[in-house]
């Protein structure tokens, strides 16, 4: 569930010329108890997006199978340090962790060896695709502690309460149904559970990546507060991305 955004995917762009995931009917009856957050509403479907709103932004097109190579490129550590993302979410042994949108498994293989053999990686995705190649690098590595899980565009298919950390690394823009997709992850975290929003910063132009694939701070508050979420705090530390950190409490 990663995203088509930045100027070196020309090529992968030309293979994903539409989003896999279309708006269901069911976007427009929403349960929230809130009446903006509880509107899907329709609007002229722009070229990178679904045609749809939420809380006042059109959602992304989901970036397919046929873009994974992107998530692998070499260059992606010095654009995105992820190293010092992984510094941000204070990974410690024995933990569950819920890598929301896996791709490849990029980021899960990397969060595996922090939480040890005691704890494990949740590589949930929607395309089984991603997650026949995430399983095959996993077993490459000789990683044992990543468990793929095949979500639902509304449901992240977590049992109740048993997650420490949901990660969503420039996933959360993407998501067909976020209400409904974020509902779930708050069921799934523990009690103190955090829930890290990784997203490309809106607020800066020179951040080469397209205006629908970037979200402000701003625009990940406002949509988080429609969940049983406590705001914590917000890491400015990534060269491109800001990393905005809530939990439950």
């Amino acid at each position: 569930m990663n995203c088509l955004h930045t100027i070196h995917r020309r090529n992968a762009l030309r293979l994903l010329a539409a989003p896999l995931m279309a708006a269901s009917p069911l976007a427009f009856a929403q349960k929230s108890p809130n009446p903006e957050s509880g509107k899907y509403l329709r609007v002229p479907r722009s070229a990178d997006g679904i045609g749809k709103k939420y809380m006042g932004r059109e959602i992304a097109g989901v970036m397919g199978w046929q873009g994974a190579a992107w998530l692998e490129r070499q260059e992606r550590e010095q654009e995105e340090r992820g190293s010092l993302l992984l510094r941000e979410l204070g990974l410690k042994p024995g933990m569950q962790v819920a890598d929301i949108g896996a791709g490849t498994g990029y980021y899960a293989r990397r969060m595996a060896p922090l939480v040890g053999p005691s704890g494990q990686v949740l590589a949930v995705e929607i395309q089984p695709e991603m997650i026949e190649m995430l399983s095959a690098m996993a077993k490459k590595e000789g990683i044992t502690n990543i468990k793929p899980v095949l979500s639902t565009v509304d449901d992240v298919k977590l049992p109740e309460a048993s997650i420490d950390l949901a990660i969503m690394v420039d996933v959360y823009h993407e998501l067909e149904f976020p209400f409904e997709v974020m509902e779930s992850i708050v069921r799934a975290l523990k009690p103190g559970g955090r829930v890290v929003y990784v997203e490309y910063r809106a607020e800066d132009p020179k951040v080469p990546i397209k205006a629908l694939h970037k979200m402000s701070e701003a625009q990940v508050r406002k949509e988080a507060s429609q969940h049983a979420l406590a705001y914590e705090r917000t890491a400015n530390t990534l060269p491109w991305q800001h990393v905005v950190i809530f939990r439950k409490p």
